[in-house]
């Protein structure tokens, strides 16, 4: 068996969420390897849809520009029962959040990271597959078998297995995938439709038995290209043989994409003839399979120095659009982390933070995912402004993580350490004539503090700028942000912008002198008064003494 060189980590699948891990590290000066069994990517349109929340990962890595020209927009949902319209959801957001949402065929979410971690000199080892690994303090031995067939060891300090819902590396790794499946199996087809339906608009049609029981159902997701949809519908008895020959043969995990007898356009038609809003004729069929669903979630999403992230962790229904989003989020959380623990820059409880920070998102969006798929987006409780951020994944946080320093409970604060750091327009400087936004500022950065006023209530801004960059070992910048009608800044030297329409102090709710940390995953690490003691006790809970 031949040795190969070393990796600081070995990445196992070539899904959006193992590029999004592997670009994030090589970004971060990581190197790493990427492996993938298939030997190209598949060109089934999967995962469709792409939150604002992920859209704003995307601008903080530089390639949402990218994204953004390759998708269309996703505005909403058009509902029928029994051929009588029900009405319509609209996916409006507030004004100040950056994006919308969007729908893109995975294999161009895939295109697009594959381009971008290109860029950095790294490329996807096709028709490579992990067969076993062992761990010991220093590091991980990997076993590959490459695409000429030989058999490879590689040597990595970490291994992340982004390996889907039959996941080698979890099962190695000995984790729990507790859950259930649901008996339905449904039919996936990506064809185009004459219909005169509003575009940007998904479709849920369903028909209701005397008993009160959905028994067909119909729903498509808009697509780039014209009258083009993402449909998806219940099997018909004729094609069900599937479930015996599909991926789950061995693992007991029914989920994904199903081997068989695709469906023929003929049988997506037949299902339009009785559930489609109007009359209408499909045609292109460019792809279909049978697809099954599971609702499971890993008992922890590592051990030691291997990990896992994205169907590997945790498989649910597709309503909502929450799975690939959740897995790139997992995977955007770990690998800052792994970059300063490759740095020996981590303090030793930041990589045990990813389980903490991530598992119970993973079991919040399995628990709300099934909940949707079996009584419909529209039986949620919550108000409708607070749907809409829960399905951007807007509302993600971890105020309970063991990296923030918490507020006093009676601190009425709008953002709290572990929230977003929410985006605000209307920054202007020195120089530039035109005004940008706080996203602009921390895109390709890495850690960043701001702080906000004139006068500092505590240590000067220069103090702090100097103790940042200190206890970061380098990692992190300042900006000053100064209220709009505030005074010239003290010649420091900082960096500096002037909150020009009033948006910062309205979204951050800063008093004079506040100091907020933004992590790279654009998440608060503390809200603090400036004193270089409050940053180095904020700080120390990430960075290593």
């Amino acid at each position: 068996m031949a040795r190969s060189g070393s990796t600081d980590v070995l990445v196992v699948g070539a899904g959006p969420v193992g590029l999004m891990l592997a670009a994030e590290l090589r970004r971060a000066g990581v190197s790493c390897r990427i492996v993938d069994r298939l030997p190209a990517r598949l060109p089934y349109a999967k995962a469709v849809g792409v939150q604002p929340r992920t859209l704003e990962l995307f601008d903080r890595m530089g390639l949402v520009r990218d994204v953004l020209d390759a998708a269309v927009p996703m505005r909403g949902q058009l509902t029928y029962e029994n051929g009588v319209a029900l009405g319509r959801i609209d996916l409006v957001l507030p004004p100040e959040v950056p994006y919308g949402f969007a729908a893109l065929p995975q294999y161009e979410t895939e295109r697009v990271l594959e381009e971008h971690l290109g860029r950095y000199g790294t490329g996807i080892e096709r028709s490579t597959e992990l067969l076993a690994f062992a761990q010991d303090p220093a590091g991980v031995t990997s076993r590959v078998r490459t695409a000429s067939g030989a058999e490879e060891e590689v040597r990595s300090r970490f291994l992340v297995g982004c390996d889907g819902a039959h996941s080698l590396v979890r099962k190695a790794l000995g984790l729990t995938f507790e859950g259930g499946a649901f008996p339905e199996e449904y039919m996936l087809a990506d064809v185009e439709v004459g219909w005169g339906l509003e575009p940007g608009y998904g479709v849920r049609s369903m028909h209701r038995a005397e008993d009160g029981t959905v028994d067909d159902l119909l729903v498509c997701i808009p697509l780039p290209g014209k009258g083009r949809y993402r449909m998806s519908m219940l099997v018909p008895p004729e094609l069900s043989a599937a479930r015996e020959s599909g991926p789950s043969a061995g693992d007991g995990v029914a989920h994904g994409l199903e081997g068989g007898t695709a469906p023929a356009l003929s049988d997506i038609q037949k299902v339009l003839d009785r559930l489609s809003p109007e009359p209408v004729t499909a045609s292109a069929l460019r792809w279909s399979s049978v697809f099954r669903i599971s609702h499971r979630l890993v008992d922890r999403y590592g051990e030691g120095r291997v990990f896992v992230a994205g169907d590997a962790a945790h498989i649910h229904p597709p309503t909502g659009a929450q799975g690939m989003n959740t897995g790139v989020q997992d995977a955007c959380n770990l690998a800052w982390k792994l970059a300063l623990a490759l740095g020996d820059a981590a303090h030793p409880r930041l990589l045990p933070s990813y389980d903490a920070e991530r598992r119970p998102v993973g079991e919040e969006v399995v628990g709300r995912t099934v909940r949707h798929a079996a009584e419909g987006i529209q039986a949620d409780r919550s108000d409708p402004e607070t749907l809409m951020l829960r399905q951007a994944q807007l509302l993600v946080d971890y105020r309970e993580s063991p990296l923030v320093t918490p507020l006093a409970p009676d601190d009425r604060a709008p953002l709290r350490p572990g929230d977003r750091a929410p985006d605000c327009g209307g920054l202007t400087g020195d120089i530039a004539a035109y005004p940008v936004r706080l996203f602009d500022l921390l895109r390709g950065r890495e850690h960043v503090l701001l702080v906000y006023g004139d006068h500092p209530a505590g240590d000067s801004a220069a103090d702090l700028a100097a103790a940042a960059r200190e206890l970061s070992g380098g990692r992190m910048v300042t900006y000053r942000v100064l209220p709009a009608d505030g005074t010239s800044p003290y010649r420091t030297g900082e960096p500096h912008h002037r909150d020009s329409r009033g948006e910062f102090a309205r979204q951050y709710g800063p008093e004079e002198g506040a100091a907020f940390a933004v992590r790279p995953d654009g998440y608060l690490t503390a809200c603090l008064q400036p004193t270089v003691g409050a940053l180095k006790e904020a700080l120390g809970r990430v960075f290593a003494p």
